[in-house]
């Protein structure tokens, strides 16, 4: 079927056209009284019920095929088996043919001295008339030769079942060292996760240690600071009331005279008498001013201490985040590093392990098989 390119208003029109039908037919399917049911679209259930059922038919039908192909391939290796013992007996039937027919014992030159074959070499001048050198078999020899064959053959049974005790155990032994190796490693991620537990609890043990010794400093600082107030506090009061109670304060004349001898009238002293010439006032008021200007700078010198002692404190503790937020990372990096390691190790000893399986057996491997099947289903 060739594919008509129609220009484009008439796409656009025709797009327009599809969405008013299916608008239409939605309108009609959601208004007809008839095939409507309040609160359930049963066609939607319908169609969600068929759909699930073909869906599981589909998975029981793909289960099928694996199983199919599970057992073709169990059927193929074991015909696979049968076809290596039948050409292995085939073998072995051919070559003691072979030995039966083409190297006789009988057909060797020294067949009268290894087999002690009767008339094989007799010789018709009585034994009597024969010298030493016409000896054919020795005092000793041809004598229980079945019996040193048999003898032969236990032996050789037995070196056999030696070696192959020798080869079972050694595939033990190697088994017994990837099951040993199998668990050091499964101990190490246990220690390494182990480990990793440990830090963390000593972390969370150092952290609340040293929020506990901060708060403990600020604590003492919050006490020494409220009874140095409080000393200043009884200090002044004590001034204030020093000075409320002086004989300045209660304009005591007599307080402020003093006896100067010579007939001259006693002198008043002005620090101990209210009544003072206004530029002594103004000089007691700015000294008094200069005090308070100056405790006001004591204590904005005292806040500016305070606010970069905090300062400090805030740095030390971003600091220390910030370096715990990197050991964390540093300690991640190394997980997955470890990680990557040990799954390295894993793929190298599967590797290995599959080198050895396709060392082990001479013939196709199973995917070669399972190739054959494949192309020739397709």
């Amino acid at each position: 079927m060739h594919k008509v390119d129609l220009p484009v208003d008439q796409s656009a029109e025709k797009a327009v056209e599809r969405k008013r039908a299916a608008e239409t037919a939605r309108k009609g399917r959601i208004f007809n009284t008839r095939l409507r049911v309040m609160g359930i679209e049963l066609d939607a259930l319908n169609k969600q019920v068929q759909e699930k059922n073909h869906q599981q038919d589909m998975e029981k039908q793909r289960d099928k095929a694996f199983d199919k192909l599970r057992r073709y391939q169990d059927e193929a290796l074991l015909q696979q088996d049968n076809d290596e013992k039948e050409k292995r007996e085939a073998l072995h039937v051919d070559l003691t043919q072979y030995w039966a027919t083409h190297q006789r014992a009988e057909d060797s030159r020294d067949a009268d001295l290894k087999c002690g074959l009767e008339g094989a070499f007799k010789s018709t001048i009585p034994e009597s008339q024969l010298g030493p050198a016409s000896m054919q078999i020795f005092q000793g020899q041809g004598i229980g030769e079945e019996q040193r064959k048999r003898e032969q053959m236990k032996t050789t049974a037995r070196d056999l079942q030696v070696q192959m005790d020798d080869n079972e155990r050694r595939h033990m032994a190697a088994k017994h060292r990837e099951m040993l190796l199998s668990r050091e490693l499964v101990h190490q991620d246990l220690r390494g996760v182990e480990q990793a537990a440990l830090e963390e609890e000593c972390r969370k043990a150092a952290c609340l240690a040293l929020d506990s010794y901060n708060q403990a400093l600020a604590a003492e600082r919050a006490e020494k600071l409220k009874e140095q107030h409080r000393i200043e506090e009884r200090e002044n009061l004590a001034e204030m009331w020093h000075t409320v109670t002086s004989d300045m304060m209660t304009e005591c004349a007599e307080a402020a005279e003093r006896e100067v001898g010579g007939g001259k009238a006693p002198q008043v002293l002005p620090d101990r008498w209210k009544g003072m010439s206004p530029e002594q006032l103004k000089t007691i008021h700015r000294e008094r001013e200069e005090q308070r200007l100056e405790r006001k700078r004591q204590r904005d010198a005292e806040k500016l201490q305070e606010a970069a002692w905090g300062l400090q404190q805030l740095k030390l503790s971003r600091e220390a985040e910030e370096e715990e937020r990197r050991a964390a990372e540093l300690r991640r990096e190394q997980r997955f590093q470890m990680d990557e390691y040990n799954k390295q190790l894993a793929r190298e000893q599967q590797a290995h392990q599959e080198y050895l399986n396709r060392k082990l057996y001479t013939n196709k491997p199973t995917k070669d098989y399972f190739y054959q099947f494949n192309t020739s289903s397709r």
